[in-house]
């Protein structure tokens, strides 16, 4: 990986009659894009797609919970799409004999050379370790997984699962420690996701062909229904404008916060010396594959990025 460095963005502010409204104006890879302070209610910011009753927004929209049976699974996707930016989601993934279910949670663009930067917690028998399944597309090619046990039991509580997605790079934060960094490597000719704006979706699905030990251990429906459960939704993004099209990267947007601070540190976030070292740390002992590792799946030589430094 790269070495990651701060770089500054060209930024003004203006003012206006809106009360308790601060409105920031700042360029980003050629968008107009203001700061605007919202709460993060799943019934304001998000649909549930699919599942019928299986998916639902509780506790006046600050919870939210999928659910899984032998029938279906279930989903949601955001109602806005971004286009860089930083989300934040607690989740508390489905406890006991969880083998055979995926909980996805991830951005994603739409057609088929769409992008899309994952997060896919593979269940296990009880008393086994999650499985977290990273990986990055771009124009439709991903193919650059990385997996990690956690430190944690993540079905006992919430833990905040983050993305943060700028110009420079992508990270990937499980409760503000970085397991992953994809740098943006386009000066060596690797592609990386800029131009086409993502919605924020999740699922909760069974995939037993292949989810647990590679498709040995089956879901048990006897354990059904399985169910994650959602809180403290963030977003800290540029959100495309209404009306302009899918397909333009310079069209204005207003980056809606859910948080009152409005931080717009995400644009430029890198991952300093004290990252670096907790970085390290879960990739020594919580590592369990890395594309660029594998050598035998790349005969020919690893792709570019894996050739560069590791931060």
């Amino acid at each position: 990986m790269a070495s990651s460095s701060y770089t500054s963005s060209q930024s003004s502010s203006c003012s206006g009659d809106v009360a308790k409204t601060v409105i920031l104006v700042f360029v980003v890879v050629g968008c107009l894009v203001t700061s605007v302070s919202s709460s993060g209610n799943f019934f304001e910011h998000f649909n549930l797609t699919w599942g019928d009753n299986r998916a639902k927004i509780l506790d006046g929209g600050k919870l939210l919970s999928l659910s899984l049976d032998q029938t279906s699974g279930s989903g949601f996707q955001s109602k806005a799409e971004y286009l860089f930016g930083r989300i934040d989601m607690q989740l508390k993934l489905v406890p006991g004999n969880s083998a055979g279910t995926v909980t996805a949670y991830y951005l994603s663009s739409e057609g088929p050379n769409h992008d899309e930067i994952d997060f896919e917690f593979l269940g296990n028998l009880s008393g086994d370790p999650y499985t977290v399944h990273t990986n990055v597309y771009t124009q439709g090619n991903g193919g650059r997984e990385q997996q990690f046990h956690l430190w944690f039991d993540p079905t006992k509580n919430f833990h905040t699962y983050s993305i943060v997605w700028n110009s420079q790079r992508i990270i990937f934060l499980v409760d503000s420690i970085p397991i992953r960094v994809f740098n943006n490597e386009e000066a060596i000719g690797v592609p990386f996701p800029k131009n086409q704006p993502m919605r924020l979706y999740s699922s909760l699905w069974n995939a037993d062909p292949w989810a647990t030990r590679g498709g040995l251990v089956k879901t048990d429906w006897s354990k059904a229904p399985f169910t994650a459960y959602y809180r403290n939704f963030n977003a800290n993004t540029c959100v495309r404008a209404r009306g302009s099209s899918s397909s333009s990267s310079s069209s204005s947007c207003a980056s809606v916060s859910t948080d009152v601070r409005m931080d717009q540190s995400w644009q430029t976030q890198g991952v300093d010396a004290n990252s670096r070292r907790r970085l390290r740390w879960v990739q020594k002992y919580f590592m369990i594959y890395n594309y660029c590792a594998d050598l035998k799946r790349f005969p020919e030589g690893r792709p570019k990025e894996c050739r560069r430094s590791r931060f």
